[in-house]
């Protein structure tokens, strides 16, 4: 393995080639309210030029031997092990996070590059039984150009876990990060890799607004798009996506359910339900939006997750000091104002938070919601707990099921029985026993039904078929002759 060399620290000013044709943004610091970085903005044009060097690169790119192919990726996650501190402050800064969020995507991102250097060395076919004197074969092979458009949430984790698979099996990415996470959801990435070695013009990072991502759906050059982001934009996406014929995943949002028992521990279930809510202030696609409790433990479950919320320290998660930092924007910031207030029209009781000072919304605990209010019906995003009583295990799997689309969801019992017999009629596409909803492991299939996704899913196992596609492959010493 080649050593990492010592470098200055990353400087992201500026952060883009000058050449993008769109103009300047500044990238705003949620907890402070300071600009980070000015970022050069793409054009459709550029997405176009793009697309062309790209498919350039990718035609050499196969051409490289899987050895060479994994020491990138393994000198990349190396390089992210090396300059986690640094990183993960930048991580922090511009998605409003804690610091121990910023290092946990950092940590992520060189398990997945790692993840991804194991690809090139891996059977990438199968011989097919055929007639004698006749080799059949099935071979996986890369897509092309593979278009990642990317959330400000977990910006790093979740473009790098296409980014690095699509690389490793032969393929060149062209990246769209949220222009409001551009340099952790993609000029980040991009400097570690060309750092570690990757060639000029396989990976090019595109930030811009929505015209930008639909020239990128829609160019001819690029076969595949992998989206993660809000179920309104996948849908267009999608729609996009299948007018071409492109191969496209989608992982999006959803309600996700953590059901607590009548047996469960309520001060173990309280923290689980704390975590699941909370972390990243709720703007997480696995959040645990509904926390569904037994009538008969619900009062006493509130009173602890109540005094939580209240003890939940809220700042600038850059500083260390603090459990929960700014929501990413005022725009998001009001949509989850708004539902909570929404739904304590609609009947449910405000117990904890509710309220804001500037983008730092306090950790907020509702009861008595039901289907039809806003929090019920939708994912709030936010950092708000959303308690649901139930009178039976029946009417938990009911409630819980009472969605259009689920990633995670979870259980928590004493008895794992009877928690497995729950967890087994969850139609979510991750489901926890005993423990709450906010789980990835990077090796495992991640993905969900309806509104969570197109049914796909990707990390682990799936990254093999998402990112190449089947070719058949048969050989003769000689050709035969037909009876035409």
């Amino acid at each position: 393995m080649s050593a990492v060399r010592t470098a200055e620290p990353y400087n992201f000013n500026p952060a883009t080639p000058a050449a993008l044709g769109g103009g300047t943004r500044q990238v705003i610091e949620p907890a402070t309210g300071e600009t980070l970085w000015s970022v050069n903005l793409a054009t459709p044009a550029d997405v176009a030029a793009a697309a062309q060097t790209a498919e350039q690169a990718q035609a050499r790119w196969a051409q490289v031997s899987p050895r060479e192919k994994a020491e990138i990726l393994r000198r990349a996650g190396n390089l992210f092990s090396q300059r986690h501190n640094e990183l993960a402050l930048h991580v922090a800064r511009e998605t409003g996070g804690i610091l121990p969020k910023g290092q946990h995507e950092i940590r992520e991102a060189a398990v997945l590059c790692h993840l991804a250097a194991s690809m090139p060395l891996q059977s990438q076919g199968q011989v097919l039984p055929s007639t004698p004197g006749r080799m059949s074969l099935a071979r996986r092979m890369p897509r092309g150009v593979v278009g990642v458009i990317s959330p400000f949430n977990f910006p790093v984790i979740l473009t790098l876990r296409a980014v690095a698979p699509a690389l490793a099996t032969g393929n060149a990415v062209i990246v769209k990060p949220d222009t409001r996470t551009p340099v952790s959801g993609g000029l980040m990435i991009a400097r570690v890799l060309e750092e570690a070695g990757l060639p000029p013009g396989l990976l090019q990072v595109l930030p811009g607004d929505a015209d930008v991502g639909e020239a990128l759906v829609t160019d001819p050059r690029v076969p595949m798009i992998a989206f993660t982001g809000s179920p309104a934009v996948g849908r267009r996406i999608g729609e996009l996506a299948g007018r071409h014929l492109k191969k496209v995943t989608l992982e999006l949002g959803g309600s996700n359910s953590l059901l607590i028992l009548d047996d469960a521990d309520l001060d173990v279930a309280a923290s689980n339900a704390a975590w699941g809510a909370y972390f990243h202030q709720g703007q997480i696609c696995m959040a645990a939006n509904r926390i569904l409790v037994h009538e008969s433990m619900a009062a006493e479950f509130t009173k602890r997750l109540v005094l939580k919320a209240r003890h939940l320290p809220v700042g600038n998660g850059a500083s260390g000091q603090v459990a929960l930092g700014p929501l990413i924007d005022a725009r998001q910031r009001d949509r989850v104002h708004a539902l909570v207030q929404a739904s304590v029209a609609a009947g449910a009781q405000l117990e904890a938070g509710g309220s804001f000072d500037g983008l730092f919304y306090q950790p907020t605990v509702l009861s008595g919601v039901r289907p039809g209010q806003p929090v019920f019906d939708e994912e709030t995003f936010g950092p708000v707990a959303n308690i649901v009583t139930y009178r039976s295990d029946e009417e938990a799997v009911a409630l819980a099921n009472q969605h259009q689309g689920s990633l995670a969801s979870a259980v928590i019992s004493r008895s794992v029985g009877r928690a497995l017999a729950v967890g087994r009629q969850l139609k979510s596409g991750m489901v926890h026993i005993n423990d709450q909803t906010v789980n990835d492991d990077c090796v495992n299939p991640f993905g969900g039904p309806g509104i969570a996704g197109n049914g796909s899913s990707v990390c682990g196992p799936a990254d093999w078929e998402e990112y190449t596609q089947w070719q058949w492959l048969t050989v003769q010493d000689t050709a035969p002759t037909y009876p035409f």
